[in-house]
């Protein structure tokens, strides 16, 4: 979710990525499957059920990647990994993407030497508290204990926050999202920061959510994606131009209804056929299938069905579209044309 505060961790990453080289496109071809890794377990966007069968929003993104490459979705394997473990994670080569609402900073892209496919959730970080409280905002928290991840930029901007507004706050260290959620329900911490839709995820997990609140202020901006290592462009642009195939496709009408019907035969639309693969090269650009953004789009729908599904209003995160509606809907998402 958020940058590390820990110049150990950094560099450790740094270190690590210079055994990583180019050619990842060939080393997912030839173990056939993709290497995702994801968090440890976040309601609506990466959780895995009893017989270990991942889900979520997040994981919707790795499904469309493996797609895309191999043209099958469920050629995935999936790596936990906390907010600690998972820059080491994909250095190493571990793995050959995060998909885990992990935030793009500048750090991240240039000391790091991580490459960020783009924007899949625009968020920011907000609090949670206990309803019975009676806390109407966050500027009422002076002396609260606070439950916050290691190694996060939440750490620098709850530390900010409090200082432009002269309180003081206890914190209280965490390294996932379940860890959090147990201590902040055993009244360890008065308060849970992180990403607003992480703390709608975890709130929708309680027995009573409605005995829980989310502040209104918003304090940072977090804008989460998938990224990869540097020094593979090929690969960066796999991933890249699958994220914008999702979003394209809302915004153009192509859903997991259509599909089928829209690449059978080329439209009048020629941005919709050079997606589908029936119109242009893009896919051989790529080093991919013509059609690599259909077999993207049909794994699991275009990016407003994953929204929908994983974390929007009828979910128990009950998450609206807010910024990350279309552009052409006042939000602010847009890819780039497909020409």
């Amino acid at each position: 979710m958020k940058k590390s505060t820990f110049f150990g961790a950094f560099a450790a990453a740094a270190m690590a990525v210079g055994f990583a080289t180019a050619g990842t496109l060939d080393d997912v071809k030839a173990k056939g499957f993709l290497q995702c890794g994801v968090n440890t377990g976040l309601t609506g966007f990466a959780t895995a059920d009893a017989n270990g069968n991942w889900d979520g929003f997040d994981i919707a993104v790795c499904r469309a990647v493996a797609a895309a490459v191999l043209g099958d979705p469920k050629a995935v394997k999936f790596t936990p990994t906390t907010t600690k473990s998972r820059f080491t994670a994909l250095a190493s080569g571990e793995v050959d993407m995060l998909s885990r609402n992990t935030t793009w900073t500048f750090s991240r892209d240039v000391d790091l030497k991580f490459t960020f496919a783009g924007i899949n959730y625009y968020d920011g970080q907000g609090f949670m508290v206990p309803k019975e409280l009676g806390v109407s905002s966050a500027r009422q928290l002076d002396g609260a204990t606070i439950c916050i991840q290691t190694g996060t930029t939440t750490e620098l901007n709850l530390a900010d926050f409090f200082r432009v507004n002269n309180i003081s706050y206890e914190p209280v260290p965490i390294e996932t999202n379940a860890e959090a959620q147990a201590q902040y329900l055993a009244r360890s911490c008065d308060v849970y920061t992180t990403d607003a839709s992480g703390l709608a995820a975890t709130r929708a997990t309680f027995e009573d959510p409605s005995a829980h609140v989310v502040l209104p202020e918003i304090i940072s901006k977090e804008p989460l994606g998938p990224l990869v290592r540097h020094g593979d462009n090929q690969w960066g642009d796999i991933v890249r131009w699958t994220l914008n195939a999702l979003i394209a496709a809302e915004e153009l009408g192509i859903t997991s209804a259509n599909i089928s019907e829209m690449s059978s035969a080329p439209t009048s639309n020629p941005e919709i056929n050079r997606m589908m693969g029936t119109e242009g090269s893009l896919g051989e650009m790529l080093g991919l299938s013509a059609d690599f953004a259909k077999n993207a789009i049909a794994a699991g729908g275009n990016y407003g069905e994953i929204f929908e599904r994983y974390v929007g209003e009828n979910t128990p995160l009950g998450l609206s579209r807010g910024l990350n509606a279309q552009w052409t809907d006042g939000g602010l998402l847009y890819s780039p044309p497909f020409r």
